[in-house]
């Protein structure tokens, strides 16, 4: 049993060691448009976590945090990421600017669609698939995952930068407890936060991401629970709607219980994650991003 529990213990601090290796990537090295200063808080940045190489499917998440658009949590970004490396993902969490920090729409929606362009440009250096880079974000996290899924565009062909020449578009989504409608059911601080306290009609029916899902969205996997009391519910249903009545696929999951913010349930190595998870990796399985 002594033995058990010492290999157990050199897994998990050899799992957390990979952890900590990676370093963060500023996704403008000559400074994002708009930067308010130059803190670390004003620099957008991807960090890679990668999968073992024998194990690397060649597909991508970009990975959003959650956290009210007013901070940024680790269990909905490094965690996931690690999680999503035990089965060949290749993925990259993004930091994004924050309302807390003095930002406002579009800042968030910039970092997010650079990340999945300065992602496809990367795709040689990372052996990876330009065409199999999904976006998955949690809570406010989501709202932006939701907010680039929604309002992609396929990149400045005449562009010097050689990353604004991709498409932002991402392939897939994942939306965990998504903050999604800014109206009847949003998250009044992710909203706050996310477009200041007065904002016009027109820019809150822009942002509400029920409201502008097309036919050329891509396919999501949505899950939520029905005692979610910060992030209703609601939100996520009327996404699922919106891409049922544009004939875009989806997977949607409601789970009864569990409250806001519980990203997998579960800490490294992740042996009892929240059903979700698996539920997920069938779904992405289908998706041709794992094996």
């Amino acid at each position: 049993m002594k033995v058990f529990f010492a290999l157990t213990a050199m897994f998990f601090s050899l799992f957390l060691s990979r952890a900590e290796i990676p370093t963060p990537i500023p996704l403008w090295p000559g400074g994002a448009p708009g930067a308010l200063g130059t803190n670390d808080w004003d620099i957008p940045t991807v960090t890679p976590y990668l999968p073992d190489p024998t194990n690397a499917t060649g597909a991508v998440m970009v990975i959003c945090p959650g956290g009210g658009y007013e901070h940024l949590e680790p269990r909905e970004g490094r965690d996931y990421a690690l999680w999503l490396n035990q089965h060949g993902v290749t993925c990259f969490v993004l930091k994004y600017r924050l309302g807390s920090k003095g930002y406002r729409h579009p800042a968030m929606l910039e970092d997010a669609a650079r990340a999945v362009r300065w992602v496809r440009a990367q795709a040689d250096d990372y052996k990876i698939d330009p065409h199999r880079i999904g976006i998955m974000g949690s809570s406010a996290g989501g709202h932006l995952a939701s907010t680039l899924l929604t309002h992609f565009d396929a990149g400045d062909a005449n562009s010097a930068d050689t990353v604004e020449r991709q498409s932002s578009r991402p392939d897939l989504g994942i939306l965990c407890y998504a903050v999604i409608s800014l109206g009847e059911f949003a998250h009044q601080g992710s909203k706050a936060y996310l477009l200041g306290n007065n904002p016009s009609p027109e820019l809150v029916r822009y942002l509400s991401n029920e409201l502008q899902v097309t036919p050329q969205t891509p396919t999501c996997f949505l899950w939520t629970t029905f005692e979610d009391k910060t992030v209703p519910m609601e939100n996520t249903l009327l996404f699922a709607a919106a891409l049922r009545k544009n004939h875009v696929p989806f997977d949607l999951h409601i789970y009864e219980k569990g409250g806001h913010g519980m990203g997998l349930n579960d800490k490294p190595p992740f042996a009892h994650p929240h059903p979700w998870a698996g539920d997920c990796l069938f779904w992405l399985k289908e998706q041709n991003f794992v094996n």
